[in-house]
């Protein structure tokens, strides 16, 4: 059986990110960090060939990757990961004898704990700041209590259209990764905020955007960033505070106060409840610190 002609590297992780787009639904921003992971491995290597790729090529640009420890643990995984589903894909099309990533060993996967605000810090955060426009302040506070009381990505938030929001259950419907539907429960505070935003827009209709920007389309993932950024320099906080580090405070702060696992896991879309169980050595840390605080004989 002969062998399909050899292409440019650089054309057939075009077709792989295709290939991903078709196959798997992942989202524009997965596709990009895909791209730009490949992209390091195609600077390196830019006349090899999709057959020509070995063991000593993968290896050396996993050194590459360590060198220096510029790059944080998880960026070097997700950069070889990427690599290895690209080889994958090479292997599948007839394109590449053998595995060349097969026995590369990987530095191990670090557990670091989650960033979150304490419930006093979520309370300062939710105050008004007095500058920006009214119709500013409601959009930009509506955004940051959804998130905290729901626990949503930023992809999750931007993505809402005016019809996902059930005032009469309290709940909003979410597309999550890989587009998987989930209910999620919003709270009284987050759904008065949402009303008292959405009765000034003109447009509200099940279709509309829930959140837009200043040319009144729909808000970007950067420009969540961006308004809670802005929000975060006008409050009395002084550290930076992202739409993740809301949703983590949100899994945390049910944990404390005794959420069950497993609904915690429900509400943020965790496919794995072993992705959820980092909450749970949150929670314990914070039960030894009440502890270390409260008991009469904590102390050694």
């Amino acid at each position: 059986m002969s062998q399909p002609a050899a292409e440019p590297l650089r054309l057939q992780t075009d077709r792989f990110l295709t290939h991903l787009r078709a196959t798997r639904n992942y989202s524009a921003h997965t596709l990009r960090a895909y791209g730009k992971d490949l992209e390091s491995f195609l600077a390196k290597y830019p006349e090899l060939e999709p057959g020509g790729i070995e063991r000593v090529h993968v290896r050396a640009f996993l050194s590459d990757l360590q060198r220096g420890g510029e790059l944080a643990r998880a960026t070097i995984l997700r950069r070889m990961a990427a690599l290895r589903s690209f080889i994958r894909f090479l292997r599948s099309g007839g394109l590449l004898r053998g595995n060349p990533a097969f026995g590369v060993p990987l530095p191990k996967r670090g557990r670091p704990l989650p960033k979150f605000l304490t419930e006093r810090e979520i309370a300062e955060l939710m105050l008004i700041p007095a500058a920006s426009n009214r119709g500013q302040r409601l959009r930009d506070r509506a955004a940051i209590e959804l998130i905290y009381s729901s626990g949503l990505r930023r992809a999750e938030v931007v993505a809402l259209n005016c019809g996902d929001i059930d005032y009469l259950t309290g709940t909003v419907r979410v597309f999550g990764k890989g587009s998987k539907e989930r209910v999620v429960p919003v709270g009284e505070g987050a759904l008065k905020c949402l009303r008292a935003y959405l009765q000034g827009r003109a447009e509200r209709g099940d279709s509309a955007p829930v959140f837009v920007g200043p040319s009144g389309r729909r808000l970007s993932a950067g420009g969540l960033v961006f308004l809670l950024e802005r929000w975060v320099k006008a409050s009395a906080l002084k550290k930076k505070i992202t739409p993740h580090v809301l949703r983590h405070s949100f899994a945390t702060h049910l944990m404390n106060r005794g959420c069950d696992i497993r609904m915690v896991q429900e509400m943020l879309g965790h496919v794995s409840l072993q992705t959820t169980q980092i909450y749970t050595h949150v929670s314990l840390d914070r039960m030894k610190e009440v502890y270390r605080d409260a008991h009469p004989r904590s102390a050694p």
